[in-house]
């Protein structure tokens, strides 16, 4: 018999996608809908969303931030604004609002997209640490949003290269947030024996 989802804590999830043209209308936004349908089915917790479609504009984008993590978002992800353009000013932003800076986030989403496009040396995503918050610029495109969180699998379904969202649990265990348990096959995360709970 398989696990009521009320059996593991609930979370909050601050999801931004950063984009003036999606913002004003001109396109339909793609990256939230992205981020909803993979946590939806990496997660096993109840998820509430916090959800917002912004402009490239760096002092909103930092009150954005401020806001979700007061609003008790536990982990925030944004989607855009990231590339060397004029107007990207995601990481500024989000490294205006940091209490700790996590470089690792960055460095393993470029070594992933690395694997399918030299410019991927381009991209400045970051990832930083306000109060009990983890907050991830992730890439614009669904298809490299994806591929950053789950990581690579080879030909037989083996992990090729881990995605970033295996060492986010464990961070936002170390914290103080909820203790966020995923779907394996989809992505398996990483804990040392003396932070995992007994498995259900």
């Amino acid at each position: 018999m398989s696990e009521a989802p009320e059996a593991f804590e609930a979370v909050k999830i601050g999801i931004v996608s950063v984009s003036d043209r999606a913002s004003a209308g001109v396109y339909v936004d793609k990256g939230l809908p992205a981020l909803k349908d993979w946590l939806t089915r990496a997660l096993r917790n109840p998820i509430t969303f916090e959800e917002r479609l912004i402009p490239d504009e760096q002092a909103h984008i930092s009150t954005t931030l401020i806001e979700l993590v007061d609003a008790g978002c536990s982990l925030v992800l944004t989607t855009g604004g990231t590339g060397p353009a004029l107007r990207d000013v995601t990481p500024e932003a989000t490294l205006a609002v940091a209490h700790k800076e996590m470089p690792g986030f960055g460095e393993q989403m470029r070594q992933i997209s690395l694997k399918f496009v030299p410019t991927a040396i381009l991209s400045r995503q970051c990832a930083v640490i306000r109060d009990k918050s983890l907050i991830l610029n992730l890439p614009g495109q669904p298809k490299s949003i994806a591929e950053t969180l789950e990581g690579l699998k080879n030909p037989d379904g083996s992990q090729a290269v881990a995605g970033i969202f295996a060492a986010v649990p464990y961070c936002i265990d170390l914290i103080g947030g909820p203790y966020l348990e995923t779907d394996a096959a989809l992505c398996q995360v990483f804990r040392p024996k003396s932070a995992q709970r007994p498995p259900r």
